[in-house]
């Protein structure tokens, strides 16, 4: 009864607390409001921009999680409804996750996640729902926004709020939140995610080489916008007088046990990090060695002290050691420079039978990637839900990334595409994308598949995808190239998100992520920028410090590109000799039932013997494509036997022939004039002067044989133009039979005749 009780007091509470705000983006008017819907969950708060409507609902466990980690859950799902549509699939319902809900899922969770207090080891659940959409503005950012306003207007702990808004740039004007028609001519899709104090919290980018001086201007009139959005819900927080929850600190170790730990372990630790002769798994199992050893150490010490407490304190130790090498030492673990690249290696041509292959390899990350072309009706076609809401529709150029278990020295599971691969993968595809040529003929997919992983495989896919593009002879624009820029950072005691020390660790090892506060990502060509990620781990960060990386990012991808072009510079000039072809065919209106066959039968037939797609261009053209050279030679065999007809080639125009009725119809007879021809309709108006009804009036019957005139074939729909009634009336004309060629005269007459 409690726990209704407050429940119910809860609810009440939220239904006389409606609140609405309304901020202005340029000249786009963004609303907020709460307390209306969902007053069960947590927070909820309904975003609206122009038509389009996110509703997000945040939900927060009070008891804590058994998980060591901030167990969160964010899901954005796209309604049919708010559409206007029903599903396509059996059930007519929403079934399963689209690749665009699971990667603005990720967009939301790197949005909000750095901002959640350390330690909040509490299952949370934040919803985004679609209301409304207008087919004109775009729902993801505004879904970032709601889980913003429905976080910070509840009272689960969080240091928030965010904003978030869409930059494009098109015609030289930067547009913010761009609508959908205006971003069909940008140049530019980034997407900033700013925190108060003009702080940046995550960056999501596309671009086609925009330069980086308009992308650096880009990011700061973004941060500037979402300046307004965190004002207004601040002021909606302070006016709802919104109180958090003051949750216990769980799984921290004592302050005696991190002590002991740091005097067992420090001097052991420091020289595993700057022993530079350490490769990733001989550091690994060196760390590890120093970890069991302490760990038993500190149980005989501290007896009643928890599993999970004692591996704490030894990484807490292990990583203060590791943050203060960087800082304080300027070195890193493998004994570079804080701006020096690893050693870079590049191999294409790998597999000969491919029709493009490249190998690149940077420390101990290594990347296979490969070009695979087919028919443009292989191109993604993106479900009716997701062509609504987004206006996608189909492309012809993918990338999919692969991690396989063995890359880590791991066992794990084979197959299925997790989140975090699909987001890799996406990356990848956005900094490759620009450079494709938008009129190539064929599907490209390119495979990234890691071999190795010690940091940054999404970006070495960049590199080695665009290696594998040039091989494969896809013209690209440029070559592209990737590098992450990590960060370690040292914050004031009195205000965490003040930093007052820290350094830029440029091409990071993947423990430099996992120890670090950032993972920035950046591809581009020599001349700009093409595709753009940051992860940050704290809970923001100054523009300063995002300027710095990404002109750091552009000197090391500079010299990225001068490495992979002493191995190829630009695409090959021609494809290679085993690789698809596209021929585009005519086929006469006279041969085309034949070429197509009952049904399609014979186009069926020719594709599963052959492995060629046809698909039809316009009236004549059908555009063949072949996966090899061999291929197509077998497929235009094939037709030449299916289309070949040497006896109508021996009709002359003008002639009589003995036609034999195979079938009697209300509008005519179906004729044949030899035994292998297709049969053909010769009208109720072309058997006789005299208007009939139906062609037992003549006495016609199957079997029988007439005679009749040859007019040849109709230009427009490529018929067989036969009469009979032009034999009625006397006129001397040639009788003819395919088997002997004799003639004799007979009446004829050149009267005009309706098509049959």
């Amino acid at each position: 009864m409690m726990r209704f009780g407050l429940g119910w007091v809860r609810f009440s509470y939220r239904r006389l607390h409606q609140k609405s705000a309304a901020v202005t983006l340029g000249d786009r008017r963004l609303e907020i409001s709460t307390g209306k819907l969902a007053r069960f969950a947590d927070g909820c708060s309904v975003v609206k921009l122009g038509e389009t409507s996110v509703m997000v609902t945040a939900v927060s466990k009070t008891k804590p999680s058994v998980s060591h980690f901030m167990p969160l859950v964010v899901d954005y799902r796209q309604k049919a409804a708010a559409a206007g549509r029903i599903p396509t699939n059996y059930l007519r319902r929403e079934l399963g996750t689209t690749d665009t809900e699971i990667l603005t899922s990720r967009l939301i969770d790197r949005s909000i996640r750095p901002l959640f207090p350390a330690g909040y080891f509490y299952e949370t659940q934040v919803l985004c729902n679609i209301l409304a959409a207008d087919g004109v503005n775009d729902p993801d950012v505004l879904a970032i926004n709601g889980a913003s306003a429905a976080l910070a207007l509840s009272d689960i702990p969080w240091n928030g709020p965010i904003g978030a808004v869409r930059v494009g740039l098109s015609g030289g004007e930067f547009i913010v939140n761009p609508t959908r028609s205006e971003m069909n001519g940008s140049s530019l899709n980034l997407v900033v995610v700013g925190a108060a104090s003009s702080h940046v919290v995550m960056l999501e980018a596309a671009a086609e080489n925009v330069l980086q001086q308009d992308f650096c201007h880009a990011v700061k009139l973004g941060v500037k916008h979402t300046q307004q959005i965190i004002q207004t819900i601040q002021q909606m927080a302070k006016e709802m007088k919104v109180t958090k929850r003051t949750p216990a600190k769980l799984f921290t170790a004592s302050a005696d046990v991190l002590e002991y730990t740091r005097q067992l372990a420090s001097d052991r630790i420091y020289a595993v990090f700057t022993d530079f002769t350490h490769d990733k798994i001989s550091r690994d199992e060196a760390i590890n060695k120093v970890r069991l050893e302490t760990e038993e150490h500190v149980r005989e010490k501290f007896p009643h002290c928890e599993a999970f407490d004692v591996l704490e304190a030894f990484s807490s130790v292990s990583k203060d050691i590791f943050r203060n090498v960087v800082l304080n030492e300027y070195r890193r673990c493998d004994g570079r420079d804080l701006t020096a690249l690893r050693n870079i290696s590049c191999e294409v041509d790998v597999f000969k039978p491919l029709h493009g292959s490249a190998l690149f390899q940077r420390g101990q990350t290594q990347v296979l990637c490969t070009v695979t072309f087919d028919s443009m009706e292989s191109s993604v076609k993106a479900d009716l839900i997701t062509t609504a809401l987004s206006g996608i529709k189909d492309k012809n150029f993918m990338l999919h990334y692969e991690f396989p278990p063995y890359a880590t020295n791991e066992i794990g599971k084979i197959g299925g595409m997790n989140r975090r691969q699909l987001g890799h993968g996406a990356l990848a595809e956005k900094a490759l994308r620009p450079v494709i040529p938008t009129d190539f003929p064929f599907t490209i997919r390119v495979t990234s598949e890691v071999l190795e992983s010690n940091g940054s495989s999404s970006m070495a896919s960049v590199c080695g995808g665009s290696l594998a593009l040039m091989d494969s002879g896809v013209p690209i624009s440029s070559a592209v190239a990737g590098v992450a820029i990590g960060l370690i950072s040292k914050s004031s005691p009195e205000n965490s998100s003040e930093i007052t020390d820290y350094r830029l660790l440029t091409d990071i090892l993947g423990i430099e992520d996992y120890n670090g506060d950032m993972d920035f990502k950046m591809a581009g060509t020599s001349k700009g920028i093409t595709a753009l990620q940051a992860d940050v781990k704290i809970p923001g960060l100054p523009l300063k410090i995002v300027m710095e990386s990404i002109q750091q990012a552009t000197v090391a991808k500079k010299e990225i590109l001068g490495i992979m072009n002493k191995t190829i510079v630009k695409a090959r000039s021609s494809r290679k000799e085993n690789g698809p072809v596209i021929e585009n065919i005519k086929v006469p209106l006279s041969r085309r039932a034949r070429f197509i066959g009952p049904g399609g039968y014979n186009l069926r037939k020719l594709q599963a013997q052959t492995g060629v797609t046809i698909s039809q261009v316009d009236e004549e053209t059908f555009s063949l494509f072949a996966p090899t050279p061999s291929a197509m030679n077998e497929a235009q065999e094939f037709m030449r036997e299916i289309c070949k007809d040497d006896q109508e080639e021996q009709l002359e125009f003008g002639a009589v022939y003995t036609a034999t009725i195979t079938e009697i119809r209300d509008i005519g007879v179906m004729v044949k004039l030899y035994p292998n021809m297709s049969a053909v309709l010769l009208h109720n108006s072309q058997l006789d002067h005299k208007r009939i009804k139906h062609p037992s009036a003549l006495g016609l019957e199957v079997g029988q044989q007439i005679q009749v005139k040859y007019f040849g074939r109709d230009p427009t729909d490529g018929r067989m133009r036969l009469s009979r009634k032009v034999l009625q009336s006397p006129a001397a004309t040639v009788v003819k039979t395919l088997s002997d060629r004799h003639s004799i005269s007979i009446g004829a007459s050149h009267e005009h005749i309706t098509d049959s």
